[in-house]
């Protein structure tokens, strides 16, 4: 008996431990990129990176933020985007998979092919890039870093319709339109309530794929004033790359990067683009696991 209790009671807290252990293991790279992006430049050359450095210095934030209205206007772009992109994104996924989910909608197995279809091949770069630039004249604006591989994700519509489809009960419905509730009353009256799951799962994916996107802003954005945050860690770093290729065959530029932070900036970089998706993931792990998985569901 002695031993089933202490059995009973070691499992769990070995189990425990290991969690405990593995998040303490999985917070490590993202300590040692703070350290190191707090690091001098010296102690990076003579030492390494390194979980306690030698010398604190913050001359890589202070060489990024050296011009702070310039990423003022870049934060200020990226979160234009993303929370438009975010919420209408969300709202025509939701307006999309809900009808998919419904089993006497017509053609219902012909639609779900079509926008499977569009996940396995696609019209090719040069088609889509003339389709937004001259014939929906999307160049150096904002809504050309919200539509454009952005807006609408097949992927997205086929995990939100198999939530509605496994999740949501058909006699909840059936009870609403017998009591005169129009389709739209019942979608955001009754389905949405009861999809909150999915929709933080969606969400957050789409809240990561607007923030973490510099590729439409490299396409279609020439203006400076519109840049996007992660755009314009991208150009600093190629920045820097070029004048290090450079610095061979210039003494000036040799000065210059002798006063520069090369490897602490690599670094400062990523905290200064990845820090907000820290503060923001707390608020969809709630939903995030009974999201994915009720959408994970065949339906």
């Amino acid at each position: 008996m002695k031993e089933l209790k202490l059995t009973k009671y070691i499992g769990p807290s070995l189990i425990h431990l290991f969690f405990w252990l593995f998040t303490i293991v999985s917070l490590v790279p993202f300590i040692l990129v703070f350290m190191v992006s707090i690091s001098s430049e010296d102690s990076i050359l003579q030492n390494g990176y390194s979980l306690f450095p030698s010398h604190i210095s913050f001359s890589a934030y202070q060489f990024l933020f050296n011009d702070f209205s310039e990423i003022a206007k870049a934060y200020g772009v990226t979160i234009l985007t993303t929370v438009v992109g975010t919420v209408v994104s969300l709202l025509i996924t939701a307006l999309f998979a809900y009808p998919l989910s419904r089993p006497d909608l017509p053609f219902r197995r012909t639609l779900s092919f079509y926008i499977f279809f569009t996940m396995l091949f696609g019209g090719g770069m040069v088609p889509w890039y003339i389709t937004y630039v001259n014939m929906f004249d999307l160049k150096n604006t904002i809504m050309a870093m919200i539509i454009p591989n952005l807006l609408l994700s097949a992927f997205n519509v086929l995990l939100m319709r198999s939530f509605f489809a496994s999740s949501i009960p058909e006699s909840v419905i059936e009870s609403a339109t017998i009591d005169g509730a129009s389709e739209l009353k019942i979608f955001f009256s009754i389905v949405v309530p009861l999809s909150l799951p999915i929709m933080a799962t969606i969400g957050l994916f789409n809240t990561l794929s607007y923030w973490n996107d510099w590729y439409n802003c490299m396409l279609f954005i020439d203006k400076p004033e519109l840049y996007n945050i992660q755009y314009l860690m991208t150009k600093t770093l190629t920045n820097i790359q070029y004048l290090l290729m450079k610095s061979n065959s210039s003494a000036q530029v040799g000065d210059l990067l002798a006063k520069m932070p090369r490897e602490t900036v690599r670094m400062a970089l990523a905290i200064v683009g990845i820090a907000p998706l820290l503060f923001a993931y707390p608020f969809f792990q709630k939903y995030y696991i009974s999201g994915i998985t009720s959408g994970a569901v065949k339906g």
